[in-house]
C-alpha cells in the first residue's frame, strides 16, 4: 500500500492518493483538481474510486472536475451527506450524477486491500472513517490531538464523542490520517487526545 498526501484548498484539506496493485483511490479531493490530476498522472495505475469521508465543500470541491476527467471512476459518499444540493456546506449533490453510497460495514476492494467503512457521525451526519490495513482515514472526526467541530449543520457533540470512543477502542495501533493538519497514530491519540479519551470513557 502506497499513500501520498497533498494539502489542497484555502484551508489545507488533506487529500490522499492510495495505491495498491495498480489500483488507485482518491480520498477527499477538496480542491485543486488540476494538481490532483498531475499527481495521478505520476502514479501508475487505474483510478477506481473517489472516496469521501463526508460531504463538506472543503472535501468535495474537486469532485466534479475529477469526474469529468475520470468518468469511469466510482464516487462514494454516505447517504446522509449526499443530499445538500444548493447548500454551500454540502454542495456535491446535483453536481455529479451516479453517486454511490456506502455505510457502516461496507467494503470495497482495492488491489490486495480492503477498504472498510465505519460510520462515525458527529462532525456531520454522514461522516465516515475508512479503515485500510493499518491506516484510518478519519476525515474531520479525529485529528492529531483534537477532533472536528460540531457547530455546523448536522453536527452533534454527543455523536462525535461516541464516534471517537469507538475509534479509540479499536484493537491495536493504527496510523491516523486526518482531513486536516498532521498525521498521528492511535496509541498516541489514546494518550494525549482529551476528546478521544472522553469518548472512550463513555459507554
Amino acid at each position: 500500500m502506497k499513500v501520498k498526501m497533498m494539502q489542497v484548498g484555502p484551508i489545507g484539506t488533506n487529500c490522499y492518493i492510495l495505491e495498491d496493485g495498480g489500483k488507485i483511490a482518491v480520498i477527499d479531493p477538496g480542491d485543486e483538481a488540476g494538481r490532483i490530476l498531475e499527481v495521478l498522472e505520476e502514479t501508475e495505475g487505474t483510478v477506481e474510486y473517489i472516496l469521501l469521508t463526508h460531504g463538506h465543500y472543503d472535501h468535495t470541491t474537486a469532485v466534479p472536475e475529477l469526474h469529468k476527467a475520470l468518468p469511469e471512476t466510482k464516487i462514494y459518499i454516505h447517504q446522509a451527506d449526499a443530499n445538500g444540493a444548493g447548500n454551500h456546506l454540502f454542495p456535491l449533490a446535483g453536481q455529479v450524477e451516479d453517486l454511490h453510497h456506502y455505510d457502516e460495514g461496507d467494503t470495497l476492494p482495492l488491489g490486495s486491500l480492503t477498504v472498510t467503512v465505519l460510520h462515525t457521525p458527529g462532525h456531520s451526519p454522514g461522516s465516515v472513517t475508512l479503515m485500510v490495513g493499518d491506516a484510518l482515514f478519519t476525515g474531520d472526526t479525529l485529528f492529531a490531538g483534537d477532533c472536528g467541530r460540531t457547530d455546523l449543520r448536522g453536527g452533534s457533540w454527543e455523536e462525535i464523542l461516541a464516534s471517537l470512543g469507538r475509534l479509540g477502542r479499536l484493537e491495536g495501533n493504527f496510523h491516523v490520517l486526518p482531513g486536516h493538519m498532521d498525521t498521528s497514530d492511535l496509541d498516541t491519540e489514546r494518550k494525549v487526545n482529551r476528546y478521544l479519551r472522553e469518548g472512550m470513557e463513555r459507554k
